[in-house]
């Protein structure tokens, strides 16, 4: 995890890194799976304060997991963008290491679920949001990464496109 990062100069700032997560949709969680095999699942999730929050069903391969290694890494892709006449991609993402937990505190749990609905589900009316959360609530399980590093990355194409625009 404390390994650095080859190409400094396509190393995005934490804040640009943080910006990618607040903002995406969809990502890559990274697990140690069944017989020391990696599990990495597509997953929806919410970024707040240093933590991402995902929810899941109480049993299955993602919290058997989660119960038996609590490192955990994520990745998220803002931007892959195909350039095959250049051999290329123009991306920009990021993945960020830490440790992963149920969470049990049944306060904490409507605050995790909370953030989901806010980011997206903010348009339902506060009425069907309660009615939904009370109808899955005892089926719910709410998952937390607290964040240890992050790291964003972008094709070197963005580097000098914006270096391009920084001189002009």
């Amino acid at each position: 995890m404390n390994r650095l990062m080859r190409r400094k100069k396509q190393c995005l700032s934490e804040e640009e890194s943080v910006d990618i997560l607040q903002k995406g949709s969809s990502g890559v969680l990274a697990l140690l799976g069944d017989e020391g095999y990696p599990y990495a699942l597509p997953i929806s999730y919410v970024y707040h304060e240093g933590h991402l929050y995902f929810h899941s069903a109480k049993k299955g391969h993602k919290i058997d997991a989660i119960k038996a290694c609590s490192k955990a890494s994520f990745c998220v892709i803002e931007k892959d963008e195909v350039h095959p006449e250049r051999f290329t991609t123009y991306f920009r993402s990021v993945i960020v290491f830490g440790k992963i937990r149920c969470i049990e505190d049944e306060h904490q749990k409507m605050q995790a679920i909370q953030y989901l609905i806010d980011k997206y589900c903010a348009s339902m009316s506060q009425e069907s949001q309660k009615n939904e959360i009370q109808q899955y609530w005892q089926a719910l399980q709410m998952i937390a990464f607290d964040i240890e590093k992050i790291t964003g990355k972008e094709a070197i194409e963005l580097v000098k496109a914006k270096d391009k625009i920084m001189n002009i």
